[in-house]
């Protein structure tokens, strides 16, 4: 009898693994890839622990508007949105703290324009390395992307 009731127990046990990963995605509002997309996903690092650059290109392939309001990585401290704009001939770059992209539109993050500023490594990272970061938009949605380590001198507008 204690044999039938440890495989009851061990196929309901079986069940909960099986079905808890995907009940936790659904319930942190995980981004499907049928509506948001991300492409060319780059991170451009200098040597050293200098602040590192994130471009990519994010279609809202929906029918609904989409609010981008920041991004994390595990491999990073903090990272943040930010602008770059050029005035005078000055470069300067401002943050920002949320991006808008309407239904089948596409939000450049490229050199020069809107990007990613990735702070404080958490571990050495090298050229062919991918990075593990997660977009965060209005509503608790939430889109995992890899990141594929560059060097500044293979970047080159999308």
């Amino acid at each position: 009898m204690a044999s039938k009731r440890q495989d009851s127990q061990l196929k309901r046990l079986s069940h909960r693994l099986a079905w808890g990963p995907l009940a936790l995605m659904l319930m942190a509002g995980v981004a499907h890839g049928n509506d948001l997309v991300v492409t060319n996903a780059r991170l451009s690092l200098l040597p050293g622990g200098t602040p590192g650059a994130g471009y990519f290109r994010l279609h809202n392939a929906g029918d609904k508007p989409v609010t981008l309001v920041g991004a994390d990585s595990d491999a990073f401290e903090s990272v943040e949105m930010h602008m770059s704009m050029s005035n005078d001939g000055i470069a300067r770059m401002k943050p920002v703290s949320k991006l808008g992209i309407a239904p089948g539109e596409t939000l450049e993050f490229a050199p020069g324009g809107y990007h990613l500023m990735f702070m404080k490594r958490a571990h050495p990272l090298a050229m062919g390395d991918e990075v593990a970061v997660v977009l965060k938009f209005a509503g608790e949605r939430h889109l995992p992307a890899t990141f594929d380590v560059v060097s500044p001198a293979s970047m080159s507008p999308m």
